[in-house]
């Protein structure tokens, strides 16, 4: 039975360069939602497209009042684009899905259904058969999920998926900047939602555009795997990683001086600065200093920080 005082579900569709696909992915959308009588919206978060994208998502927006419409005044990332989508929802189920035909919005309903009744906070959705490339797309995407599940232990075979379905409270509590939509999963574990599903979905052969893919976007993938696995354990007390290594540096540095002094009084012919121990624990110290002032100055700067997530938006449609 639906709750009449809020939506059932929020669609947040990122999209650029996607005018082609919109029409046909909004009336599919339109028709799964009323085959099972949901209330809903679908949030269209034009990333700074440059083709006529953003006219398209008027002209749906026009015939239908429940696609409402985010339109970025350049290109910012779909982490931004989903962030923005996210702040916007109100259904008390979000489901995320790309705008290029290749996620089934038939799979909503079930991956609704997983929330509701099995009481997953998060389901991502796993896309077993492929029909990308296998060099550019799928091997990359293997080592870097495996690389993900290890770091993280989550046990998700697809961190990148586009389909996802989330409780409300979940997309209100996390942040997603720079490339991190990609460790969405990871963003809400760290944020104590750790009931965390997975559902094979249908993924489907482009049908419009071509892929938005570049090997850059893998190099990232793996820098902000770091990032993100820094961020997790050590994000609010930085000095805890750079105190603990900038000590553990500085005091064997320290040990390697007392032990040349000690050599050098007891034999005074004994060269400090010739010996490369010397060189050695004074470039320790160095190193462990630096590192605790580096542990101190992030101290500072959590305590200081200021918001990442602004964002030029040049037009709203249907949304306060």
């Amino acid at each position: 039975m639906h709750n009449p005082d809020k939506l059932d579900i929020t669609v947040v569709v990122p999209l650029y360069n996607e005018e082609e696909s919109l029409p046909e992915l909004s009336e599919w959308i339109t028709r799964v939602m009323k085959e099972n009588n949901f209330s809903y919206e679908v949030i269209m978060v034009d990333d700074g497209s440059t083709d006529d994208s953003w006219q398209v998502v008027q002209d749906i927006a026009k015939i239908n009042t429940n696609f409402k419409g985010i339109k970025f005044q350049r290109n910012y990332g779909k982490s931004a684009a989903l962030n923005e989508g996210f702040k916007a929802a109100k259904g008390e189920i979000v489901i995320t899905m790309d705008a290029d035909m290749q996620d089934s919005p038939d799979e909503i309903p079930e991956l609704r259904r997983m929330i509701v009744e099995d009481g997953h906070d998060l389901v991502s959705g796993w896309k077993k058969k492929r029909y990308d490339n296998k060099l550019t797309k799928n091997l990359p995407s293997k080592l870097f999920n495996a690389t993900a599940r290890k770091s993280s232990g989550i046990q998700l075979h697809d961190f990148n998926c586009g389909l996802k379905a989330y409780k409300n409270k979940v997309v209100k509590s996390i942040e997603v900047y720079g490339e991190m939509h990609r460790y969405i999963p990871v963003l809400a574990k760290w944020a104590g939602f750790r009931k965390i599903g997975e559902k094979p979905v249908e993924h489907r052969a482009r049908k419009y555009g071509v892929t938005k893919f570049g090997w850059s976007r893998f190099v990232n993938g793996f820098l902000d795997l770091g990032t993100i696995s820094f961020i997790s354990r050590f994000g609010k007390r930085p000095m805890h990683f750079f105190g603990l290594y900038g000590s553990l540096c500085f005091l064997i540095g320290f040990f390697i001086s007392v032990y040349l002094i000690v050599m050098k009084l007891i034999n005074v012919r004994a060269g400090l600065s010739n010996s490369p121990l010397f060189f050695i624990g004074l470039t320790v110290m160095i190193i462990g200093m630096q590192l605790f002032l580096a542990g101190f100055i992030g101290e500072l700067i959590t305590r200081n920080a200021a918001d990442r997530n602004n964002y030029l938006i040049e037009k709203k449609i249907g949304i306060n």
